[in-house]
């Protein structure tokens, strides 16, 4: 009752299937909920961008500025491209769904394992970047961000155990915070720059761009494109969105469009005009804001926002990954668990997976953005690349109304895509890329053998046979009470196995031979009639020689059945049970994988 209380506390309480409908969101809360990934890009693409031109010289920055117009326009066609897919599969799914029905089933496996990987990984990224974003103006935080990352994490996960339509109540401040203050920066920022009022920085020495070798640029360019995760979010979401849910999805998706590409390119044209290159222990941002509005109130208003939506930006993952995970665990690929409703109408397996995968990076990362940062493009771009090629597939396949233009834009969008995914190979796959590329087959791997068990269990359970002619046969069983004393429960265990079994036979572990001797005593007076075995433990273990004795029972007549019955008291209060012994809820784990052997727990609830 307590936990029970406890658990409605912190997720509320339950929802009825009925409710379903009540937890859709408007627009303006999925541009929160499923665009949060993509607008915090905004904070570190940028930065991505002019680290790799940095290292190679001043005089390289200026490249930045070609660069982040690149990813702009790739911005623009995989935005057009996906609304294509909005119209084309308006439940959802994304490129899982539309790879395995256009490209097969391994395609969609792969496309898959890349969106799992890359929501993992957003998170991970996300909370990473947004804990260094309030680092870099309270530097005595630097020694602890994985610790901070991991409760940032914790909480994400249970607010979205609430539900969808209460984290979204939550989430949409702290975005639209974030574009309204980073709006206010742009804007102050051009002003300043047109007005001649900036700093005086080093010139661009723009005669040294043919020195510059092309693969540093591919390398700023792959990592620019950090910019583009989360943008296919929306498409996969589209369920969480109120009717008419395609239009309103595709409506959003070119708000979402429209700020994070704005928003990129101030960024990036403002860290040109105002000389920024990055350093250790700040942020782009943060130094940009600086510049733009020394230590005055509002630098602190855009980092608070920049932390804020870095942070919730991994709400987008746990929108799309809980979602993900129960299509593919209603095709057999995931186990069943994940494709099972929770009381708050969320997908809350899921929900935990996630957070313990993406617990699991920050700590092995030690909540280092850059190290995370390489993993991150390869699974979005296959992920892009199989979705815009089953995108072309399917209108050649189907041919609905104006799928001549569709079909250019997605063909445009595969061939862009495929493009820049060899890129990040290329210039990513030394830098911790080759990981994603390991891990996707794995990945399918691990899919495959899932859907192959799921296959013969329901081949095994198909034919049951039916009961044998002239009635029930009766099974022929023994029962075994395990004991550590004589008290009622073990009188409660004893009576149920007598009214099931003729051969009842009770074990007991030898740690003291003292207790033996009490024991062996009491026994006869209490249960003369059910022989008591005494076992003996010299290493002093209790369940190794329980087990032994069942199995040697068993082995005894292979064709019987071995009906374990195990006394177990129950407290009055929950956590008076944690004072004490667990012996039988492990004993019961233990005996599961063993064959013909039968476990029933008798309790005794003990009164105050």
């Amino acid at each position: 009752m307590a936990l029970r209380q406890l658990k409605r506390f912190i997720v509320g309480n339950p929802l009825s299937t009925e409710e379903l409908h009540n937890e859709c969101i408007p627009k303006w809360k999925a541009l929160a909920v499923l665009s949060s990934d993509a607008l915090s890009s905004v904070a570190y693409a940028t930065e991505e961008v002019l680290i790799p031109l940095s290292l190679f010289a001043t005089a390289a920055l200026a490249w930045s500025i070609p660069i982040a117009s690149a990813i702009a326009a790739l911005i623009l066609i995989v935005t057009i491209s996906y609304r294509q897919t909005i119209d084309a599969y308006p439940h959802g799914g994304g490129a899982y769904t539309v790879a395995k029905e256009n490209l097969g089933v391994n395609a969609g496996l792969v496309a898959g394992a890349a969106l799992l990987i890359d929501y993992i990984l957003t998170v991970a990224v996300s909370v990473a970047a947004g804990i260094e974003n309030i680092a870099s103006a309270f530097p005595e935080l630097l020694p602890h961000k994985a610790m901070l990352g991991v409760v940032v994490i914790i909480v994400i996960m249970f607010l979205n155990l609430r539900g969808v339509r209460e984290s979204a109540n939550i989430f949409a401040l702290p975005t639209y915070l974030f574009i309204f203050s980073f709006l206010v920066m742009l804007v102050v920022g051009v002003f300043r720059a047109l007005s001649g009022d900036i700093p005086v920085v080093a010139p661009v020495v723009h005669e040294t761009y043919s020195a510059i070798p092309i693969f540093l640029l591919l390398r700023a360019f792959s990592s620019g494109c950090s910019a583009l995760t989360g943008i296919e979010a929306i498409s996969n979401g589209i369920p969480i969105f109120r009717e008419p849910r395609q239009s309103n999805a595709k409506i959003t998706m070119a708000w979402m469009s429209f700020i994070l590409g704005g928003f990129f390119l101030g960024i990036t044209l403002l860290a040109h005009s105002f000389g920024i290159i990055p350093k250790e222990g700040e942020t782009a941002v943060s130094l940009l804001a600086h510049q733009i509005f020394g230590n005055d109130w509002f630098y602190y208003v855009v980092q608070a926002s920049t932390t804020m939506i870095l942070i919730l930006a991994a709400n987008t993952s746990y929108a799309d990954f809980p979602r993900l995970s129960s299509l593919l665990a209603k095709d057999k690929y995931l186990p069943r668990q994940l494709a099972s409703l929770g009381d708050r109408l969320v997908f809350s397996n899921g929900i935990v997976w996630l957070s313990m995968a993406a617990i699991g990076l920050v700590v092995f990362f030690h909540g280092e953005t850059h190290g995370l940062i390489p993993l991150y493009a390869v699974g979005v771009f296959l992920s892009f690349t199989l979705s815009q090629s089953g995108m072309v597939m399917h209108h050649l396949r189907c041919r609905e109304k104006s799928w001549q233009k569709a079909l250019v834009f997605n063909l445009l969008g595969a061939i862009t895509t495929t493009l820049v995914l060899a890129v990040t190979i290329l210039t990513k796959f030394m830098h911790g890329a080759w990981i994603v590329v390991m891990l996707i087959p794995m990945f399918v791997f691990v899919f495959k053998q899932i859907y192959y068990h799921y296959g013969v269990v329901a081949k095994r359970l198909s034919n049951p046979g039916g009961l044998p002619m002239g009635g029930v046969h009766v099974l022929k069983h023994t029962a075994v009470v395990p004991v550590s004393g004589i008290h009622q429960g073990v009188i409660d265990a004893l009576s149920y196995a007598l009214s099931i079994s003729k051969d009842v036979r009770a074990c007991f572990v030898e740690l003291e031979p003292e207790k033996t001797e009490l024991l062996t005593t009491a026994w006869h007076k209490a249960a003369p009639t059910v022989p008591l075995v005494v076992l003996k433990s010299p290493f002093r273990s209790v369940l190794a020689p329980v087990v032994d004795y069942i199995q040697q029972v068993a082995d005894e007549h292979p064709k019987n059945a071995v009906t374990v019955i195990i006394p177990e008291f129950v407290t009055s209060k929950w956590y008076f049970q944690l004072l004490h012994n667990q012996t039988a809820i492990l004993l019961s784990l233990i005996l599961r994988g063993k064959k013909n052997i039968v476990i029933t727990n008798v309790r005794y609830h003990l009164n105050d």
